[in-house]
């Protein structure tokens, strides 16, 4: 009997030109160890007994994670909408924007709104489909919003919209 799991929720299909160029990286990246990993396998194969043969075991588990991140990457690059350009109204938060903000204690930070498949919580890039994204999202310069996390409710103010990098 296996454990069922409710589909995952539809992620948006927006991405950044960067983070694009990125995905198609790694797919031929992929496909490049893939091409290794089955000459490894195929020499591991060659060696006789399959069943206690510790390289033929794990070039096998790693054909499967590979696979799997392929078939990801098909499925999923071919559904993503570019967003390469700025919106017309750049005093207000859109998808790439760098925004600012200021909580109640005065710390400031800066958040980069970008795709599900592209957040990097170590470059402070956050998912569109984040709460504290949808908070951000349409709103403009110097304007307050309360945003529930784990932690409570947390206020904080934006400061500065952009959307080049530094």
């Amino acid at each position: 009997m296996g454990r069922y799991r409710p589909p995952a929720a539809k992620k948006s299909p927006y991405i950044t030109a960067e983070g694009f160029g990125a995905l198609q990286g790694e797919a031929r990246d992929l496909w490049r160890r893939r091409r290794e990993v089955v000459s490894a396998l195929s020499a591991a194969a060659a060696e006789g007994d399959r069943s206690e043969n510790a390289e033929y075991i794990y070039r096998k588990k790693q054909l499967r994670e590979l696979d799997r991140r392929i078939r990801y990457l098909q499925k999923r690059l071919p559904e993503l909408s570019v967003v390469a350009r700025s919106p017309g109204d750049s005093g207000k938060v859109f998808f790439g924007a760098w925004v600012t903000l200021e909580d109640e204690a005065g710390e400031a930070q800066t958040l980069r709104i970008v795709g599900p498949d592209e957040f990097d919580p170590a470059k402070n890039w956050i998912s569109v489909d984040a709460p504290m994204a949808r908070a951000l999202l349409k709103r403009g310069l110097d304007e307050a919003l309360t945003v529930g996390t784990p932690a409570g409710e947390r206020r904080f103010v934006i400061v500065a919209i952009r959307y080049q990098p530094e």
